[in-house]
């Protein structure tokens, strides 16, 4: 029988850790040991701030909408509600781009949630 050996698939599995990891400073690009534990912290770092990401979006989202509501008179609250009263479904990601870029077109939008 012969003698089956691991180094390919060792190789293999390092040169893995070391592409995820280029660009770290120091011995954690370099020393596998290190570059494993940078690797993986980064990889927890990243799943969190994926999620993370969304809240931060919608949280700007939600501050550009109430300024160009209380530029209209209305406050954030008042405006969301009037919307889900008359069955007017934009989300805030939506109304965010309508209020920087068409302030006419809002202004129409915070008229319809008025009523």
């Amino acid at each position: 029988m012969s003698r089956v050996t691991t180094a390919a698939a060792t190789r293999q599995k390092k040169n893995k850790i070391f592409k995820k990891a280029k660009g770290f400073w120091g011995g954690r690009h370099r020393l596998y040991r290190i570059a494993k534990e940078a690797v993986m912290r980064a990889g927890q770092f990243a799943y969190r701030d994926r999620h993370n990401k969304k809240r931060d979006f919608r949280s700007l989202w939600i501050i550009r909408v109430n300024a160009a509501c209380r530029l209209n008179g209305i406050s954030y609250n008042a405006f969301i509600n009037g919307l889900k009263k008359n069955n007017i479904a934009l989300n805030r990601k939506v109304l965010a781009e309508i209020a920087i870029t068409d302030p006419a077109a809002f202004t129409k939008v915070v008229e319809a949630a008025k009523k």
